[in-house]
């Protein structure tokens, strides 16, 4: 390990001490707000020492003023930076699942409970760059939203993040660490389009086939070789020259089972589960009821967006 990678390490363990994992909605307290120059002020710091040095050089008091002058305006900067996290509320929003590959977005409500405007509030990832700006007015709130890469179905945990701040002009850079427990759920990535479900039959529904069965009378028709002799409706023989038969109708059910016994014995748990969420998917597309079948779970036929969250956050949690 280098010597930067150990320093990195010992700063990121120094951190996480600090920055406990919190439900939310998390106070910026003035000691957990750490302020440093920006290139911007570190290049004012070196032209306010060259301003200083020419001044004593040339006993100019002129000079001097100037210089004084600019350096308590750098350090009224520092104070607004600073003040303008202090006291700020963190607090997570409600966070929408996603599919395995897609982007997770964390809401994040900034609650501003003081008579002063915040300016210039950023928010990132640990490590990554600001991607979101948002201005609150005073007893105002505003949400910004981060974006995290989801790779794997489960629960994906939200890192740590940092609020930060430049306002007013850019000498200073002050943030603040926060962890919040929030974790977005991701379901298992659907398969391509291409294998359909085995059909379904029986039970109650509307649909019926015209398959031999004891359920409902459908109607005649012509005699064939092969057919029961109890079948044959004698009685049509006064009104048709030649035997009828009597068939019968066996309800089919319109409510569709996703089965996960019903897939290919090859298939490892992730295709199952991504051929299964196919399924929900078009299923649900098509407002078509539909059960779910998985080893030590069984969810009844139902339909709508909660029944497609309860079927796909199963698959989600599987194992």
């Amino acid at each position: 390990m280098t010597p930067w990678a150990a320093a990195r390490r010992r700063i990121q363990q120094w951190i996480a001490a600090r920055t406990p994992r919190v439900p939310g909605p998390w106070s910026i307290h003035r000691r957990r707000v750490y302020i440093v120059p920006t290139r911007y002020g570190y290049g004012f710091g070196l032209l306010l020492f060259t301003m200083l040095l020419g001044a004593m050089n040339y006993s100019n008091s002129m000079a001097f003023a100037l210089t004084f002058l600019l350096a308590g305006i750098g350090l009224l900067a520092m104070h607004y930076t600073h003040g303008n996290l202090v006291n700020l509320q963190v607090a997570a929003s409600r966070v929408e699942p996603v599919f395995a590959g897609d982007p997770a977005s964390f809401a994040l409500t900034l609650d501003n409970p003081s008579a002063a405007a915040r300016y210039a509030l950023t928010a990132a990832w640990q490590d990554a760059t600001p991607a979101t700006h948002v201005d609150i007015a005073p007893r105002d709130r505003a949400v910004l939203r981060l974006s995290l890469p989801s790779r794997r179905r489960g629960w994906l945990p939200a890192p740590r993040f940092a609020v930060s701040t430049e306002f007013p002009v850019g000498l200073f850079h002050a943030w603040t660490w926060v962890e919040l427990d929030l974790q977005a759920l991701v379901y298992p990535k659907p398969a391509a389009l291409g294998a359909t479900p085995p059909a379904t039959q029986g039970g109650d529904g509307d649909a019926s086939g015209e398959r031999p069965g004891p359920e409902e009378f459908a109607g005649l028709r012509s005699y064939q070789p092969g057919d029961a002799l109890r079948a044959i409706h004698w009685k049509s023989l006064a009104k048709h020259p030649h035997l009828m038969v009597k068939q019968f109708a066996e309800a089919v059910d319109d409510q569709r089972w996703f089965d996960w016994a019903s897939l290919p014995a090859g298939w490892d748990v992730e295709q199952r589960l991504s051929q299964l969420a196919r399924w929900i998917v078009d299923a649900d597309a098509d407002a078509q009821s539909y059960g779910l079948r998985l080893p030590g779970q069984i969810i009844e036929p139902a339909s709508g967006d909660s029944h497609r969250h309860r079927c796909l956050q199963a698959l989600a949690l599987h194992r």
